[in-house]
């Protein structure tokens, strides 16, 4: 595109007298001509596939339509399709194909068969297909590209209303709840409260596909200020406040991502199944059926079994004061027995209403030297390692660096 410089000194040579181009403006206009030259001869690539060469359909997957149907359909032989899903094996199972997703076929110019097909299996990779004599099946990783963003907003009734409504990535309120889970009851936030978020996108084709990591946070709340700074100091990304305290408590505060207290841990409470007072020494979270439930902490699972009243639990051992317990699965996830190790975070099974339940969530019990006890009222569970003294100084820098950015 000619530029500014040269549009104005073309104005000014097309208003005066003098009719002969001067020398200078002679060979601007031929180093302009000759990038663009440069810039149409440059071929077009989708996929990695050059559109010089080759052109290309896309459509969609339809109900019960396989890799199979597709090729045939455009004359592909049998022999290579079955040859190209003999390659697929380990790679990708074709018969995951999946309603609605995009596929493409690319066709050598002058030829009515497919030379490659695309399958695009999930916004951060594809599979391709190559048909010709030199079949091969492949997944491929799209480029990303990491860009660090900082957003801001007020909480009137919750943080997931306040994103929702400021349009930004509802992901970042689940990385939100994990960082300050010690710190903040957020079914207790205060209306007033605060945020900001430094936070990393993940941009595919120049679309912002994900959320890769929260790299600092500020939370006003109840007019206390927290701070939250991701560091990694050799044991994975933690968070640690202002003065290098890690914000981690060796437990998480709630085996599950999402989900609302529907029973609290109480004494005498009215059992909606018995249809009588009783204990309720644990705490009940309601969650959609099949929501994955996580182990709290580090441990070792002593059981995992089906019982009359508990359904389907598992029961964790964390060390000789600590145990927790998970009831009402729907089912086990895959791999977990008694005698294995979990864990923090680990998914132990999924959220259901087995034995005595009215409806699908995970009662959750906590041990302490052998006796239940309401888990958040256990005000001195072990916090996570402070700032080593060895990364005092990096940390330091890092934390010098976001809290600028958040205080602006």
């Amino acid at each position: 595109m000619i530029n500014r410089f040269l549009l104005t000194t073309l104005f000014f040579y097309l208003i005066s007298c003098d009719t002969k181009t001067p020398k200078f403006l002679d060979k601007k206009i031929n180093e302009i001509e000759s990038v663009q030259e440069t810039e149409d001869s440059m071929p077009a690539f989708h996929y990695g596939i050059n559109l010089d060469s080759f052109s290309h359909i896309s459509k969609k997957i339809k109900w019960g339509q396989s890799f199979s149907d597709i090729l045939s359909k455009h004359g592909v032989s049998n022999k290579v399709i079955y040859e190209a899903s003999q390659k697929s094996k380990g790679i990708f199972n074709l018969r995951n194909l999946k309603k609605g997703k995009e596929y493409s076929l690319f066709f050598k110019n002058g030829r009515d068969i497919p030379t490659y097909f695309i399958y695009e299996s999930s916004k951060y990779d594809y599979i391709l297909s190559k048909l010709d004599s030199l079949i091969s099946f492949e997944k491929i990783s799209k480029p990303i590209v990491y860009k660090e963003k900082t957003i801001s907003g007020e909480i009137n009734s919750s943080l997931y209303l306040s994103f929702a409504d400021n349009d930004y990535p509802l992901d970042l309120v689940n990385l939100m709840v994990d960082v300050y889970a010690w710190q903040v009851d957020f079914f207790r936030i205060m209306p007033g409260d605060k945020y900001t978020i430094i936070y990393v996108e993940e941009i595919i084709d120049e679309k912002v596909v994900g959320v890769q990591q929260i790299k600092a946070a500020k939370l006003i709340h109840n007019n206390d200020t927290y701070f939250a700074v991701g560091y990694d100091q050799g044991f994975g990304n933690d968070f640690f406040d202002d003065q290098g305290k890690s914000l981690r408590k060796t437990f998480l505060r709630s085996p599950l991502n999402f989900y609302r207290i529907s029973s609290k841990f109480q004494k005498r409470r009215y059992h909606p199944v018995l249809k009588r007072y009783r204990d309720h020494l644990g705490t009940d979270y309601a969650a959609p059926r099949g929501t994955p439930i996580m182990s709290v902490a580090d441990g070792k699972i002593v059981e995992a079994r089906y019982g009359r009243n508990n359904g389907n639990y598992v029961k964790i051992k964390h060390n000789n004061i600590y145990t927790t317990q998970y009831l009402h699965m729907s089912r086990f996830a895959k791999g977990i027995k008694k005698g294995k190790s979990v864990k923090q975070g680990d998914i132990i099974g999924y959220v259901g209403s087995t034995g005595l339940a009215t409806g699908p969530h995970v009662c959750f019990r906590f041990w302490r030297n052998g006796r239940q006890v309401d888990p958040y009222k256990q005000n001195d569970l072990p916090e996570g390692d402070p700032i080593l003294k060895d990364h005092e100084n990096a940390f330091q820098y890092v934390k010098k660096k976001y809290l600028e950015k958040l205080n602006i």
